[in-house]
């Protein structure tokens, strides 16, 4: 059986010996991780002691889309992926200094995701793992988003790395991106309890605000246009720093909601944003300076939402007495530096001190295959294996996530 001494941090807890996972080896192993689920073709090669010794991401490319509004088309995406993948792969592995004799095992995102797209990182990795003898295992995408802050080559003297303290189980996992918001409590790689998970996701608000907005995409993203807008506003209209100019935008309290799953609601914001513009009879007669202003008040609007959210699962947490210390920010939109500063202000205020807020390096909060890998190392260490004719699962909800093999349950891959 392959095995690794797997980092402290994931290992103990609070001076308690927590054992995850056993080790009958004395060598650590290495993860081929792969990713399609959305925009973005990845691959990557880590290894059990956290080493990252590639990461390859090669994002849509925007002359394949609408330019207008980037409107991501599924059959675009997934004839990108498939064209992309081999190159990807190869990359990979080149940049690793390694070939497919070395790795040990397979992990590809299963879900969720546009099923075409999961396709084709699943069928790469199926073809591989069956011609090669290698085995190969499923990951749960947002499970890959929250389980990042682990690695544990974050947590070195290196400039830019987020924190001295590595999160332990159980920690708070707000997790941000394009389609998913939500926050949870994780327990372990495998337990996870939804506390907040609305539809549709942070990221899709920023994106739809930017576009009302008609900002140009930043790296070929709106939300990051939008925050870039935002920050830079004060001076290119000539704001006094410190002044106050954000505008209210109509969104009803969080109490006004079922404060459960429902919890975040990001719609109400970006529809008072497209109403103003309306009633202005289009973005063509909004300045840019009041644009400016809307981008700000919805931006605040939004993260007063996730703030709330994350201020009730602290307080949920203290009323079933579980010892969460750690807050880890990721996905996409986890990156965003003034949700991170609201975040920590808000706690602060709440615990009476600062949280232990980790948020991965932007390069790790995005889409990419070395949280994949990364996520199904315990997998591996028990020799939980998927078979190689596993399907995906566009519409897998965390909540349903088990960690085991799901070579039995014969889930049937649909497009949404």
């Amino acid at each position: 059986m392959l095995s690794s001494r797997l980092p402290h941090h994931l290992t103990h807890h609070h001076g308690a010996t927590r054992t995850l996972f056993q080790h009958n080896s004395k060598r650590c192993f290495t993860l081929l991780g792969l990713e399609s689920s959305r925009d973005s073709t990845c691959a990557a090669v880590v290894s059990s002691d956290g080493t990252i010794h590639s990461n390859v991401v090669m994002k849509r490319q925007v002359e394949q889309l609408n330019k207008e509004e980037l409107v991501m088309f599924p059959l675009v995406q997934i004839s990108a992926h498939q064209r992309n993948m081999p190159g990807v792969v190869r990359k990979a592995l080149d940049e690793a200094g390694m070939d497919m004799s070395r790795i040990d095992g397979i992990a590809f995102t299963q879900g969720p995701g546009i099923g075409g797209c999961l396709n084709v990182c699943s069928t790469a990795a199926k073809v591989l793992g069956a011609t090669l003898g290698k085995p190969v295992i499923g990951v749960h995408h947002l499970q890959a988003h929250a389980l990042a802050a682990l690695i544990p080559s974050l947590y070195t003297a290196a400039p830019g790395a987020p924190s001295t303290r590595p999160p332990w189980f159980p920690f708070l996992a707000v997790v941000a991106t394009s389609t998913h918001t939500l926050v949870a409590t994780v327990s372990s790689p495998d337990s996870f309890r939804i506390l907040a998970s609305p539809e549709p996701g942070l990221g899709e608000a920023f994106d739809t605000v930017a576009r009302t907005l008609a900002l140009r995409p930043v790296d070929e993203s709106y939300g990051a246009a939008l925050e870039a807008f935002c920050e830079t506003g004060a001076a290119r209209f000539s704001v006094e720093v410190g002044e106050d100019v954000t505008p209210e935008i109509d969104v009803p309290p969080i109490e006004a909601y079922n404060v459960g799953r429902s919890g975040l609601m990001f719609t109400a914001a970006s529809k008072a944003v497209s109403a103003f513009v309306r009633r202005e009879n289009g973005i063509r007669w909004v300045g840019k300076g009041t644009r400016w202003r809307l981008a700000r008040a919805f931006r605040k609007a939004v993260t007063t939402q996730v703030e709330e959210r994350v201020v009730a699962a602290i307080k949920q947490c203290r009323k079933e007495q579980l010892d969460v210390k750690n807050v880890v920010l990721c996905g996409g939109v986890g990156s965003n530096m003034y949700l991170q500063q609201r975040c920590v202000v808000t706690c602060s205020f709440v615990v009476g001190r600062p949280p232990n807020l980790i948020s991965p390096p932007p390069h790790l909060c995005t889409d990419n295959a070395a949280m994949v890998a990364w996520a199904a190392m315990h997998r591996f260490e028990r020799q939980d294996f998927d078979p190689h004719d596993v399907s995906t699962r566009p519409k897998w909800k965390l909540e349903d996530y088990s960690g085991r093999a799901l070579s039995r349950q014969q889930w049937v891959s649909t497009p949404h």
